[in-house]
């Protein structure tokens, strides 16, 4: 997603500068925080969701090839393998329930216009996805 984000950089501030705006919003059109307009302060959001996008995947990726090479040790040097792959897990939890699902979601009301509906929905799905990989990884083998 991060690769994407940056390949489609023009799209992606319109998609952050879209939701954090808050225009089109008509089934609740206050919120408790003030609308975001400033480009300077959408790109920083977006750079900070692309930087974690990044650091999520390499952690996942590097978590990956660690338990790889310790798929055949002990159970110790397997267990403590995983710390990477944890992490990324983690991270990737942050971004896209935490981001997009508390601030996107509650703070931002991305619920109200489309593009936020899909981005609400697949950041559930990624949220759950990694959170059932985080569960399983974390228990001792």
């Amino acid at each position: 997603y991060a690769a994407q984000n940056i390949v489609n950089h023009g799209q992606a501030m319109w998609f952050v500068e879209t939701m954090v705006s808050m225009e089109g919003h008509r089934a609740y059109p206050d919120s408790i925080i003030p609308a975001v307009r400033s480009p300077i302060i959408v790109g920083i959001m977006l750079w900070i969701i692309i930087l974690l996008e990044t650091a999520a995947g390499l952690l996942a990726g590097k978590g990956a090839v660690d338990m790889f090479a310790a798929r055949n040790a002990d159970a110790g040097t397997f267990n403590a393998s995983k710390t990477n792959a944890l992490a990324g897990a983690l991270v990737g939890v942050l971004v896209w329930f935490g981001i997009f699902g508390a601030f996107g979601g509650a703070l931002f009301q991305m619920w109200q216009v489309e593009a936020g509906v899909n981005a609400l929905r697949d950041a559930g799905m990624f949220s759950i996805q990694l959170g059932v990989a985080w569960m399983i990884l974390q228990r001792n083998d």
